[in-house]
């Protein structure tokens, strides 16, 4: 039996794993405060429902397909959003959820994409501009916490629309026109213009490339402004990219990507786009990117209460810390060198020895892990600096 793992698929424990789930807290965190609420949805869907009117974009064309014993065509959710037609029925609006977890795309394998990857989107149906802001907003926060310096980039699909228009774009090519430019951030731009230049479209590459001022004239700008000026009352520092366009063909609106320049990666994006005949925006957190290149750590246990020989003081002691809203790691059948190196691999800083003599004295030996130093202290004081914490 061959127990590696899948291409493209991976195995998280130990320190891996504590910094996801510290990640996760942080986005879900935010995703609640701003009012949104908790939905799941299921992996697998029919494929016709996954792919919808869609095909022809890039994720999309990346779906995993598969087939159930009745013959049924199946395939894995690429993303969330396609689910909302289905979620968002009957609910009073805007309403608004929050969804973390595994989407999967059938994909050549980089550093940062695997082929089952954790997706954190917010979405919100039945929504206005302020939501657009207000989603941003949570990625301002999100990133201060995870200590990560980003830009926000703003634009709006209806202002590329309006200047492929007056450009005499064919309706056939603007698709192909709109992804060429999305290819700014990444392509040299003589690439784009060459990419450009086969569907007879270079010329457009010159007003998305040049001055924001020059671009006031169109009557979609109206909708950039509009989005700045709220983003100012939030205190959202954001820089307009009028090439800028993401991936998927539904958007009919404000999109927008948070981007690492010291990383030269995108690590969040959104927009508008339609619910059905309902307007709605969301932002998604490209999970798998933040988790390599965030330094934050996860949260490891808080104490390592080590029993030695008095099991039953050892387990009230630590069920009293844990009521007081402590972490705790409880051995009871280590000896005291093997404790202490269980505490230093797991990164635990403090560790009570609960044995004969401290249960005779009434006070616990406290070792600080960090600098070595030992105190001595009553289950009354280690609970009072424990709530005070």
């Amino acid at each position: 039996m061959n127990s590696r793992n899948v291409k493209g698929f991976q195995d998280f424990v130990g320190a891996d794993a504590l910094k996801r789930a510290k990640i996760k807290k942080i986005i879900q965190n935010e995703f609640e405060l701003y009012g949104f609420e908790p939905v799941e949805s299921p992996i697998i869907e029919r494929e016709d429902f996954v792919v919808g009117d869609n095909a022809n974009d890039e994720a999309v064309r990346d779906v995993f397909r598969l087939e159930d014993r009745g013959k049924r065509k199946l395939a894995l959710r690429y993303e969330f959003t396609f689910q909302l037609k289905r979620l968002a029925r009957n609910q009073k609006l805007p309403f608004k959820r929050f969804q973390i977890g595994s989407v999967f795309r059938d994909e050549p394998i980089r550093k940062g994409r695997t082929r089952e990857f954790t997706q954190c989107d917010a979405d919100v149906v039945g929504s206005s501009m302020k939501d657009e802001v207000e989603c941003l907003k949570i990625a301002k926060n999100v990133f201060e916490k995870l200590k990560m310096p980003v830009k926000i980039y703003v634009n709006n699909r209806k202002l590329i629309n309006e200047i492929l228009v007056s450009e005499d774009i064919e309706e056939k090519d603007r698709g192909q026109v709109i992804r060429e430019l999305d290819k700014l951030d990444k392509l040299d731009k003589r690439k784009v213009a060459d990419n450009l230049k086969k569907i007879g479209a270079e010329r457009v590459l010159k007003i998305f490339t040049g001055d924001e001022k020059d671009l006031e004239k169109y009557n979609f700008y109206k909708e950039i402004k509009n989005l700045k000026k709220l983003c100012k009352n939030y205190s959202i520092s954001v820089k307009f990219r009028p090439f800028l366009a993401r991936g998927l063909s539904y958007y009919n609106g404000s999109v927008f990507e948070v981007w690492s320049d010291e990383l030269g990666v995108s690590l969040a994006g959104g927009g508008s786009y339609l619910v059905g005949d309902v307007q709605a925006t969301g932002i998604s957190f490209g999970f798998e990117p933040i988790s390599l290149l965030t330094k934050i750590k996860g949260d490891v246990a808080e104490i390592l209460v080590l029993s030695l020989g008095e099991d039953k003081v050892a387990i009230n002691l630590a069920e009293n810390l844990r009521e007081k809203g402590v972490s705790v790691s409880l051995l009871m059948d280590k000896a005291v060198g093997k404790g202490l190196e269980y505490a230093n691999i797991k990164g635990i800083n403090q560790v009570i020895f609960v044995g004969k003599d401290e249960v005779k004295e009434g006070k616990f030996k406290i070792r600080d892990m960090i600098n070595g130093d030992e105190e001595m202290a009553s289950e009354e004081e280690i609970l009072e600096l424990a709530s005070r914490e």
